[in-house]
């Protein structure tokens, strides 16, 4: 892969150890690390509640499972790109299965560059998903701080008999003076009344 700032953490679900060996080689450490395995869809789950994978690879069938329900749980779950492995026999029953919920499916036995190709997709959706994140959070701070400024200004109506505009004015003023948010602004409001 091209020199990048990011690497992407990576999640290996198989009973095989052949295959998680294989896996492996396909991820260089310069690209993805930490990689990391489990045996079982139990431990995968366990191990998706301590830590946030960009990338989780599924092969089924898993010891406890299938498998195409773990994948499906990831995507609802998390923001991690999930690619489930199964045999060519099943591949478009599981697809038709998965596809909704965002899994991306391979049928086994798959070239290594096709595996390669399809994990470098993988992680291009991930960094578009990691952007669409960023702006959602941009968006709830934002909303936040309108309902605090909001909730600030009807106790200064309430408790000083300021009008809405004289409210504002207020808080937008001591905001330009003290050099302070107008959401730092209004949570002092709020605690001083």
């Amino acid at each position: 892969m091209v020199f990048q700032e990011r690497t992407y953490a990576v999640l290996i679900v198989s009973a095989s150890e052949k295959f998680t060996q294989a896996a492996r080689a396909l991820l260089p450490p310069t690209d993805y690390w930490p990689v990391e395995n489990a045996r079982s869809a139990g431990e995968a789950r366990r191990r998706l509640l301590d830590t946030a994978y960009d990338l989780v690879l599924v092969q089924s069938p898993l010891r406890d499972e299938f498998g195409s329900r773990l994948a499906a749980d990831i995507c609802r779950s998390s923001g991690a790109g999930v690619l489930l492995m199964v045999k060519k026999e099943l591949y478009d029953d599981v697809y038709a299965e998965v596809m909704a919920d965002g899994v991306m499916v391979l049928p086994v036995p798959a070239s290594a560059q096709t595996v390669s190709q399809t994990l470098r997709i993988l992680c291009a959706a991930r960094e578009r998903l990691r952007r669409m994140e960023e702006k959602q959070a941009t968006v709830e701070e934002k909303i936040e701080e309108i309902r605090l400024v909001n909730r600030a200004k009807w106790l200064l109506i309430e408790q000083l008999q300021m009008t809405e505009a004289e409210a504002h004015r207020y808080i937008e003023k001591q905001a330009m003076d003290l050099r302070l948010s107008r959401k730092e602004i209004a949570e002092n409001i709020i605690r001083t009344y």
